[in-house]
């Protein structure tokens, strides 16, 4: 499942973030990346430990926390720190996939779901656009400032080059309490139905029902 949210990010927080990255000396980007996606990135990031990168941190893990879509599309069990990174003109970042397991905090990560918070408004770059692949082909996301685009870290996915002007983002990634991303989707189906029913009928039998076949897969489905 893909799914774009708007609004992630306040404009104060958003505002806030701009000030604080145009403080900030970012670091080549091939740093964080694999053995083989090293070859075909180039961008540049925000360090690690810098004071500029714990706040931003704090931010959006903040945000993350208040967004109900992102909590019931993801279902986090562990997030990924947040990487920031900066695209200035001829930079992007080639086709690849992440890794399937990242260490964080000492432990290790299963990568479920990857995501992009996009810091930049489309209108101050040209390019850069998030291009996924999946088996109806591909499809480029290029969002408001604020807005986040979830997506499966299992896919092929590029960011074009930026051809004019900076594209700053924020992104990272999921190991989520539900694996399978398939069970994932009918949980979030079923639970945008029930909230839907409640909204138009308040708590009847069928409300009751769907609540149940709802907690009983999450009970069965859940990676705890």
């Amino acid at each position: 499942m893909i799914l774009c949210i708007a609004d992630v990010l306040s404009l104060v927080e958003l505002n806030e973030i701009i000030e604080l990255l145009s403080q900030a000396d970012f670091m080549d980007g091939k740093i964080t990346a694999g053995w083989n996606a090293k070859l075909v990135k180039n961008n540049m990031q925000l360090p690690k430990g810098s004071s500029q990168g714990q706040r931003v941190q704090e931010i959006i893990t903040a945000a993350l926390a208040r967004s109900s879509l992102f909590q019931l599309a993801a279902r986090p069990k562990v997030i990924h720190p947040i990487l920031v990174s900066r695209y200035q003109r001829g930079m992007f970042y080639g086709i690849h996939t992440d890794d399937g397991l990242m260490v964080t905090q000492q432990q290790v990560m299963r990568s479920d779901i990857a995501f992009t918070l996009f810091l930049s408004n489309p209108e101050d770059y040209e390019g850069g656009e998030l291009t996924i692949e999946s088996s109806e082909g591909e499809r480029a996301y290029k969002l408001p400032a604020g807005a986040m685009v979830l997506y499966p870290a299992s896919t092929l996915h590029r960011v074009a080059s930026v051809t004019h002007g900076i594209r700053l983002a924020a992104v990272s990634w999921v190991q989520s309490l539900v694996r399978d991303p398939q069970e994932r989707e009918i949980l979030f189906d079923l639970e945008t139905v029930r909230q839907q029913l409640f909204q138009k009928s308040g708590k009847t039998r069928q409300f009751d029902l769907l609540s149940k076949t709802y907690a009983n897969l999450l009970r069965k489905w859940a990676d705890i």
